[in-house]
């Protein structure tokens, strides 16, 4: 990911960070949660920015109610889009972390011939909890998502719930971040390990 970009707005902290980075949000609260993603989705909507959500155990209309309570307007053409977790992920059934990737690049290309300045998209990741065939993975997933490039400005938080993961898991999670969010602010990860380095042991070293 380019660093050397002029900066993106994430809202809940006053500092700008490169347009195009990959970050995590390790929360142990749902008003934690609540609060750190309904300004960075507010702040990108009111941009023009193209947001997308990913709910595994909330709900599209809490996320909705979340955004309105900051008084952004959601029109019936807002570019707001907010999707089950299992089928944005899953949408076959099972997880394959290639597959996924390779609909970003052209995702963005697309936002970007439509007219839209960036994109910003939050993702929980529970539904990684649920035994779903190559759930195993997205850890591989996680880093592999590092090695993604693209002239289009867009932004990934990864939503993380410390009441589910566990310690050593979460520990994977920061090593495949180059951003977290701490204390409402967003640091440069000291724990991150670049891809070829976190996979060096092969997809199998990247399990939880």
């Amino acid at each position: 990911m380019d660093d050397h970009r002029p900066g993106t707005d994430m809202r809940f902290t006053r500092e700008t960070f490169p347009e195009c980075h990959h970050m995590c949000l390790i929360f142990d609260s749902d008003e934690q949660l609540q609060q750190i993603v309904t300004q960075f989705m507010a702040a990108g909507l009111r941009g023009g920015e193209i947001v997308r959500y990913a709910v595994d155990r909330t709900t599209p209309e809490q996320v909705r109610a979340w955004i309105l309570e900051t008084g952004v307007e959601l029109p019936e053409n807002a570019p707001l889009n907010i999707s089950q977790a299992e089928n944005t992920y899953c949408p076959q059934g099972r997880f394959d972390p290639h597959e996924t990737i390779s609909g970003m690049t052209p995702r963005y290309e697309k936002a970007r011939q439509a007219g839209y300045p960036g994109m910003r998209s939050c993702g929980e990741m529970s539904w990684a909890l649920r035994d779903i065939p190559g759930s195993d993975r997205f850890l591989e997933y996680e880093a592999l998502i590092n090695t993604v490039t693209s002239d289009f400005p867009f932004t990934g938080m990864c939503l993380y719930d410390a009441r589910l993961f566990s310690g050593n898991t979460l520990f994977k999670v920061l090593q495949v971040h180059p951003y977290m969010i701490a204390q409402g602010q967003v640091v440069r990860n000291p724990f991150y390990l670049r891809p070829e380095e976190f996979l060096k042991g092969g997809p199998a070293q990247a399990e939880p």
